[in-house]
């Protein structure tokens, strides 16, 4: 492929060679700061004679996935022999062998990940596969482990199946407390030791996993050490299978403890309408208490991960070009129960952030005030979102001539709604723009939403609210100055009106190994006064001097992709994109909420690779190409 020579001009931007912050948290010394009589930064004033002096936010955003499972995990054990401490290796870097005994690394290593093995019966796999004598004590444990220790590839997979099919169930099939205690223990030790503050962070963290096929999991991240996190357990569904109930258990955690802890939901396209219900678990209205625990519980929503897209649909946005994308809506995770179109307003990040306006006019708390952040859900220890280098979900199946057409997930109701291979996104990773390297620093940047989500690519973007931004705030060397002087980054609030509307500072800057950029689109949603919820999607900036047609939308961008060759060119689109966008529909009585969307230029998706290199050729209906992209936390307007 070739690159944009404008991509070397790119990286000396400061814009991007910095980061945005909470205004209340990271401010640069206005005193110092030198405005023009329009209202730009000019730069520096006296006391200081370099720009950079007294800078106290972030220069770089850091890369991770908060959801990777490994062989302590009891569905991903059955089949996946690669431990925590290869996880973390690979994450880091390191080259290490799959269970197949394929050689694998990453193209660049992560800065940070959370190894967020499923809670339930925690480490219970290692232990039964070792023969551990209480566990071949029961009844289960002993024919589990003949089974599993067996020739027979059948009556594994069979017996892998019911392994994992007994997490269904109320009480866990083998109940071992001191299995859990010793596991826990081993895997916070573990993550300290890996732990490595400024080079590369280990946050420790579990998966809640919800009873049945609704997929209402989360990820239980902490922000302290092993010391802290040992003094409690993963909480389980065998606990409770209702997620309002985890969020009252980590509340008094952290209120007996001192600690810190947020969750992480994922996967609404699979609850089946029930990951943003406006309801409570039990089908009672919501309470404002709750909604209050769960925005202050869960300040992030996974929209992107091997199991699909959830940031928008179709059916809910249908003059949204880009909204289909990787979709899964056919039914709930297990195919146990086909999805209906009434079910969709409940399981979309977008549709979610329209009607926590409508709750919050109700409440007075927004529960769904989140940010947004990609990880994987690899199942195999690998936390692999690069198309090229895609393991998929679970170690079932690596990369072989008919991955593409084996069962990923089998439905239950109906075989023909089972997910195939080449059905799995290759994503995504969450970038965090934080002040360091540290636990502490990627914690309280994403309790504080200065985050983003991607589907694999790792573009830098940046996003600020504010109500006087001016074109001339891009021309100089330290517009993060002004970002914050005049406003407040993705996750902000733009607070009360100081102009008749307000303004946004956005860029992007390409990957350098992936491609160029397309376009920047401002997403906006928004309650008007009868209560009713709007949205539109507006481009803001784009690449190679395309005109807006008729109907106000911009011609494709085109596509350079070699299927066969599995190549792309970058001879089309743009190494960075920017722009000053001020909102040409703002009421100022209307609560609202925009976030910045960058979609890249067609390249190879995980498929075409997988053709190339197996000389398979697959169905019709296989995609081959997939346009990247960027999500990022919302700025809200309050009136």
């Amino acid at each position: 492929m070739r690159l944009h020579n404008k991509l070397l001009a790119a990286v000396s931007l400061g814009f991007l060679a910095t980061s945005t912050l909470q205004a209340t948290e990271f401010l640069p010394e206005k005193d110092k700061l030198v405005f023009n009589q329009q209202g730009i930064v000019e730069g520096i004033g006296q006391s200081d004679f370099s720009p950079y002096a007294g800078r106290d936010f972030p220069t770089q955003v850091f890369w991770g996935d908060t959801h990777l499972h490994t062989a302590v995990s009891v569905d991903a054990g059955t089949m996946n022999t690669v431990g925590q401490e290869d996880a973390l290796r690979f994450a880091r870097g390191e080259e290490i062998t799959t269970t197949h005994g394929l050689r694998a690394r990453l193209g660049r290593p992560l800065d940070f990940v959370v190894v967020a093995d499923h809670a339930e019966m925690y480490g219970l796999m290692p232990q039964l596969l070792s023969g551990d004598p209480k566990i071949l004590a029961t009844e289960k444990g002993k024919r589990w482990y003949e089974a599993l220790t067996t020739g027979d590839a059948d009556q594994k997979f069979a017996t892998a199946m019911e392994i994992v099919d007994s997490l269904s169930k109320k009480d866990p099939p083998i109940d071992s407390p001191e299995a859990t205690r010793s596991a826990w223990d081993a895997y916070t030790r573990l993550a300290d030791q890996y732990n490595d503050p400024g080079r590369f962070t280990a946050l420790i963290g579990y998966e809640w996993t919800a009873i049945g096929g609704y997929n209402l999991h989360r990820n239980v991240i902490f922000r302290g050490d092993g010391a802290e996190a040992r003094k409690t357990l993963p909480f389980s569904q065998f606990d409770s299978q209702n997620p309002e109930d985890l969020w009252r258990a980590l509340d008094t955690f952290s209120r007996e403890t001192g600690a810190q802890v947020l969750a992480i939901p994922h996967n609404g396209n699979l609850s089946n309408g029930r990951l943003f219900s406006v309801q409570n678990f039990d089908g009672t209205p919501l309470s404002k208490d709750l909604a209050a625990m769960r925005a202050r519980t869960e300040p992030l929503m996974e929209v992107t991960q091997i199991k699909g897209d959830g940031e928008a649909h179709p059916f809910l946005s249908p003059d949204d070009e880009f909204a289909d994308f990787e979709t899964w809506d056919a039914a709930n995770l297990n195919g146990t129960e086909l999805k209906e179109k009434s079910m969709l307003q409940y399981e979309y990040a977008r549709e979610a952030l329209k009607n926590g306006l409508k709750l919050e006019r109700s409440l007075g708390v927004n529960p769904f005030r989140f940010g947004m952040i990609g990880s994987t859900d690899s199942h195999t220890s690998m936390a692999t979102a690069e198309e090229e280098n895609f393991f998929g979900k679970h170690s079932g199946v690596e990369p072989e001539p008919g991955r593409w057409k084996h069962v990923a997930i089998e439905a239950q109701l109906d075989p023909k709604l089972s997910i195939l291979g080449w059905q799995q996104a290759a994503a995504g990773y969450a970038g965090v723009w934080a002040t360091e390297n540290t636990r502490e620093a990627i914690f309280d940047a994403m309790r504080r939403k200065e985050v983003y989500a991607t589907t694999g690519s790792r573009m830098t973007v940046r996003f600020f609210g504010g109500w006087s931004f001016e074109e001339g705030d891009f021309h100089n060397r330290t517009p993060a100055y002004t970002g914050y002087a005049k406003g407040v980054p993705m996750g902000g609030d733009l607070g009360e009106p100081a102009a008749k509307q307000p303004s946004f500072m956005v860029a992007a800057m390409k990957d350098p190994y992936s491609g160029n950029l397309d376009r920047i689109q401002v997403v906006k949603g928004w309650l008007d006064k009868a209560g009713k919820t709007h949205e539109k999607v507006y481009d803001v900036a784009w690449s190679d001097g395309r005109k807006p047609g008729r109907d106000g939308k911009l011609p494709a961008v085109g596509n350079t992709v070699d299927v066969a060759s599995a190549t792309w060119e970058n001879s089309i689109g743009a190494a960075e994109l920017m722009a000053i966008w001020k909102d040409p529909d703002f009421d100022r009585t209307e609560p609202a909420f925009y976030y910045a969307r960058v979609i890249e230029i067609p390249t190879p998706r995980w498929t075409a690779y997988e053709a190339k290199r197996f000389g398979v050729k697959m169905d019709a209906e296989v995609p081959m190409t997939i346009q990247e992209r960027a999500y990022t936390s919302p700025i809200w307007y309050n009136p």
